[in-house]
């Protein structure tokens, strides 16, 4: 798409709740720049006990720096805590670690915004000046006229709405009979039939039918055929193993990512609670490969919900946990983004 160019606060806000999908609740949000340049962004909650500054502001560095490219960053602090008349702003001693932080790899902050429930200001105003203005000024920025206009949308919240899925019986018994069917073949044959299908799927341009929705349910039962399933979504030719960690020289194909994304809520309406759990976490490691680092724990927690034994949901979980990124979103080149022009 054609780069769009920010020129103030509004169009940044607006930027940041597009590319996000949603509104942020007390979080920071941080955006890496090379000379003007867009690259990573970064929402993280914010600390929410005093005294742990400094390693918050290291984590939140660590993941920053991984865009080797960046010379600095705009950032937005988002929190339902006021200033209050003559104090200076909320988190203040959060961005003074990270100022000093960000300054030891040589990335400077260039500019930062306050957003609390009604409004928003510069984040380095002085105690008392008031030069806020009101967030609903955020929907007549060019670029949020902008991403409407393409059909994007800014959800109030990130919590995880699902579908309602199927609960007919006869729905869960079709799947059970098409497991048997595939456990009685050789395992490789198994494997390609999956793929045939899968590939297939991809490459259309309408959702599947009933019965085959059942058969790719069946499919990711098994964990085998799952890994290869999903090493096929990206469209890249590389070793199996490099695609499902991300880190492939080539950048994923990401309109066929988004595709398999939404072909597997399609699945997932059409399944039982039983077989729910590997449908989620696919799509939940999909949001990781994204950077939605936070709609794919909500996933992982979905899917352990329907199975508390779902290994791949645990460990994928465990993953997310200990902060680690995919390896696409740490280079502007393969990560998934929307590209805009800064001034």
């Amino acid at each position: 798409m054609n780069a769009l160019t920010i020129k103030d606060p509004a169009d940044l806000l607006s930027f940041i709740g597009h590319t996000l999908g949603f509104w942020p609740q007390e979080s920071l949000v941080c955006i890496t720049l090379d000379k003007g340049k867009v690259g990573a962004t970064l929402r993280i909650d914010l600390p929410r006990e005093p005294g742990t500054e400094l390693p918050y502001a290291r984590t939140v560095s660590s993941y920053l720096t991984s865009d080797t490219s960046a010379t600095s960053i705009v950032f937005a602090l988002y929190t339902s805590h006021y200033c209050e008349p003559g104090q200076p702003k909320p988190h203040a001693a959060t961005i003074a670690a990270l100022t000093g932080v960000l300054a030891e790899n040589g990335i400077t902050i260039r500019d930062g915004i306050f957003v609390d429930d009604n409004t928003y200001s510069p984040y380095d105003s002085e105690p008392g000046q008031d030069i806020s203005l009101p967030l609903s000024t955020t929907e007549y920025s060019r670029v949020n006229a902008e991403f409407i206009y393409r059909g994007s949308t800014i959800e109030p919240t990130n919590q995880i709405v699902l579908p309602a899925s199927a609960q007919e019986a006869d729905h869960a018994i079709a799947v059970e009979n098409l497991m048997n069917t595939i456990r009685a073949q050789a395992p490789r044959q198994a494997a390609e039939q999956a793929r045939q299908l899968w590939t297939t799927m991809l490459e259309c341009n309408d959702f599947p039918t009933d019965t085959e929705c059942a058969t790719l349910i069946a499919n990711f039962q098994f964990p085998h055929i799952r890994d290869r399933l999903m090493a096929d979504i990206p469209g890249i030719d590389e070793p199996p193993q490099h695609i499902l960690f991300a880190q492939t020289q080539t950048a994923p194909k990401w309109s066929r990512v988004e595709w398999a994304q939404q072909l597997l809520l399609h699945a997932y309406t059409r399944t039982s609670p039983q077989h729910a759990a590997p449908i989620l976490t696919t799509i939940g490691y999909i949001s990781w490969w994204e950077g939605r680092g936070s709609k794919a724990h909500q996933y992982m927690q979905l899917a352990l919900d329907t199975d508390p034994g779902y290994r791949f949901a645990r460990l994928t979980d465990q993953m997310l946990g200990a902060g680690i990124i995919a390896g696409w979103n740490t280079n502007k080149n393969t990560a998934y983004k929307t590209r805009l022009d800064m001034p």
